[in-house]
């Protein structure tokens, strides 16, 4: 007689049957809408930072639920891996909104561009997390990782540095003490510490002492 189903393997069976493209459309159509929205004078008296902020803000939480998939595989046997590309490769385009946003809209000029990018600590911590998200994008395919074989994997290990600074880029350019912004902090440095393997570590202590 057949074990009966666990409701993580209930899940993980449904969830097979969902594609990974809606996630792009809805993903874009977010993105158009609150464009729309600084369009139409819907975002506030300062359309342009809004739009920025909301953009950066999106792509936080689609960073935080990139990281958040290896956890919850790990605890609970709930597998969104299928859908883990189409989260970065989210995550990257509004990364490039945000920046767009900022380098064509709002500083309107390369030579502000670069010096902000010099003087600014916030924009040259945000500038190196947006760098380094690059080559994960433009890696995020199945020739790539036939290619690169495990340094694949080594590669893309860069997105926990890339989270962390994404997170101390926003708590830096925050006026004022703001909860939101270590909230965030608070989950990726949590999600990036489920990762570490506390038994191994334990048992190196042990052998040295």
């Amino acid at each position: 007689m057949a074990r009966p189903l666990t409701t993580a393997q209930k899940i993980n069976g449904v969830l097979r049957r969902v594609p990974a493209w809606p996630l792009y459309v809805l993903g874009g159509l977010w993105a158009a809408f609150l464009f729309w929205q600084a369009l139409t004078g819907r975002l506030g008296v300062e359309p342009i930072n809004a739009l920025e902020r909301e953009y950066g803000d999106t792509a936080l939480k689609l960073l935080v639920a990139g990281l958040a998939v290896t956890p919850l595989l790990k605890y609970t046997r709930i597998s969104l891996l299928k859908f883990r590309r189409a989260i970065g490769l989210l995550t990257f385009f509004f990364v490039l909104a945000h920046f767009s946003v900022w380098a064509l809209l709002d500083v309107q000029s390369f030579g502000r561009v670069w010096a902000d990018i010099l003087k600014r600590p916030y924009v040259t911590v945000g500038m190196i997390a947006f760098v380094g998200l690059i080559p994960l994008a433009l890696t995020s395919n199945n020739l790539s990782i036939r290619k690169l074989g495990r340094n694949w994997r080594r590669l893309h290990q860069l997105v926990y540095g890339i989270a962390i600074l994404g997170a101390v880029h926003f708590i830096w350019l925050s006026k004022g003490f703001q909860i939101e912004p270590l909230v965030y902090l608070g989950l990726i440095l949590g999600l990036l510490a489920t990762r570490i393997r506390w038994n191994a570590l334990k048992a190196r202590g042990a052998v040295r002492a």
